[in-house]
């Protein structure tokens, strides 16, 4: 993306939070490049760069700067189909693609050939995707130093490196200092029984909002929704093995940003739990242009944001158990299917001890037992058929995916309409011009009787029709 030098310096003079992750400022004479917020000394104008994205600022020369810390600035959400093409490869790099198949792993998943993928990479970031990811790589193994207490062996591994000597080596040519320069003041022990870190966001953050919409929405046993703070198991596939733990998120005191707590058995996939975490609370959200858009619909709630999820077929099996049933109802439902299909937490307690049943499990599963539950015969096919789908490759659920396709592919499974569609794209594709018009609360705020008007009415909206949707169904309660 173009950036206009003289707007971007203006952005920096103002330190304005809007443009953090935005864009990141090289200054020559020092060889650092920060966020647009960094409280350093603002430099002069003809020492100033600028770039679209930490890896562009890399790839020139610069290292990041201690004190700012450029692997916590929030990311871009993408609307256009180029920058979501490119969005789409980034999230796969954070969830370690690269390190499984490479380039052209990572174009198939995107559904574009490897050279299409690296032209709209650039264009967008400045970078090849394989220059992105060793920056991510980089990025993450300097946040798990700095913050945590691994042994550099496992910040290694947890960063996607197959070795420590290639890790080494990559950090002394990249950033000029050993890794342990970054452990000066902390001492390395053995494995944490939990990781910390902190993702920022784009202030305003309606937090309270979130955790009310999450906590209605809780599935016993799988998630723990309190006053302050929202926890739940995960299951992450990497390498040919599957990890799981616990993830809790907390509103960070006197700062814009969420603290997240990792099991320390999650350290492997640790980008992969981070990229989940973006998504569930949708860090990447610009409310000001969101609420540019919307006009007097945002004002009452500035910062709303649209949940999203850590796993996409959870989500979808939500929105398949919540056609046409309350939210206590549909909640009540997805505890027992939780409980009767998914396995024990190996690292549970409390309120959290069981993982929500993968879609090769309720793929084997008969309809008829998977009623037994509380389900509609029809519901328990339409369940069958969605894990089918996904478990046999068919059918992907992730941010990265083709849009309109998925939506299709989705729709011509039974028991699944436009409705049901539009609700995935909304929260696990994160497609934010997602819009439900046929639901009863949209078109009973919006005082429309059909769902052709509905959309004709949220024609304004565009491109946050999801946004809208979660404005509209705020105003309703």
């Amino acid at each position: 993306m173009p950036l206009d030098p003289d707007a971007c310096y203006r952005a920096l003079a103002a330190h304005d939070p809007r443009f953090d992750g935005r864009f990141f400022v090289g200054v020559s004479s020092t060889g650092i490049y920060c966020r647009p917020v960094c409280n350093v000394r603002m430099p002069r104008r003809e020492n100033c760069l600028f770039f679209p994205s930490a890896a562009a600022a890399e790839v020139a020369g610069f290292r990041p700067c201690l004190r700012c810390r450029p692997e916590l600035a929030p990311g871009r959400a993408g609307v256009d189909a180029s920058e979501r093409l490119a969005r789409g490869a980034v999230n796969l790099i954070e969830n370690g693609v690269p390190d499984d198949g490479g380039i052209e792993a990572l174009a198939a998943r995107v559904g574009v050939t490897s050279r299409h993928l690296r032209r709209i990479f650039e264009a967008e970031y400045g970078v090849s995707p394989v220059e992105y990811a060793q920056t991510q790589r980089l990025l993450l193994a300097k946040r798990l130093l700095t913050d945590t207490a691994l042994p550099v062996t496992e910040v290694a591994l947890a960063s996607g490196f197959s070795s420590v000597r290639r890790f080494n080596a990559l950090f002394r040519a990249r950033y000029r200092m050993a890794p342990g320069r970054l452990r000066r003041d902390r001492a390395a022990g053995a494995l944490p029984a939990l990781l910390e870190f902190e993702l920022a966001y784009r202030p305003p953050y309606d937090w309270n909002a979130m955790l009310e919409f999450l906590g209605r929405r809780a599935i016993a046993g799988v998630e723990s929704v309190t006053a302050d703070r929202y926890t739940r198991s995960v299951a992450i596939a990497h390498r040919g093995a599957v990890h799981t733990g616990r993830v809790e998120v907390r509103r960070a005191p006197r700062k814009a940003a969420l603290s997240i707590a990792v099991s320390a058995s999650l350290a492997p996939v640790v980008p992969g739990v981070l990229s989940r975490v973006k998504h569930a609370f949708d860090l990447t959200c610009d409310p000001e242009q969101v609420a540019l858009t919307l006009g007097p619909l945002a004002a009452r709630h500035p910062g709303l944001r649209v949940p999203g999820t850590f796993d996409g077929f959870e989500l979808a099996v939500r929105a398949i158990v919540g056609q046409q049933v309350s939210v206590r109802g549909a909640r009540t439902v997805l505890g027992r299917l939780a409980r009767n299909f998914g396995l024990p937490l190996p690292q549970g307690a409390g309120d959290v001890a069981q993982l929500f049943p993968t879609a090769a499990r309720l793929a084997a599963v008969p309809a008829t037992e998977l009623a037994l539950v509380g389900l509609t015969g029809a519901r328990a096919r339409a369940i069958v058929a969605l894990a089918a789908a996904m478990a046999g490759g068919d059918l992907m659920l992730d941010p990265e995916g083709d849009v309109e396709a998925t939506i299709a592919r989705l729709t011509s499974l039974p028991g699944i309409g436009t409705w049901t569609a539009q609700y995935v794209a909304m929260r696990a594709l994160r497609w934010p011009d997602a819009f439900l018009e046929g639901d009863l609360v949209v078109r009973k705020a919006l005082r429309v009787a059909r769902p052709a008007q509905a959309l004709e009415r949220a024609r304004m909206w565009q491109p946050w029709r999801a946004y809208a949707v979660m404005h509209l169904w705020r105003s309703a309660q």
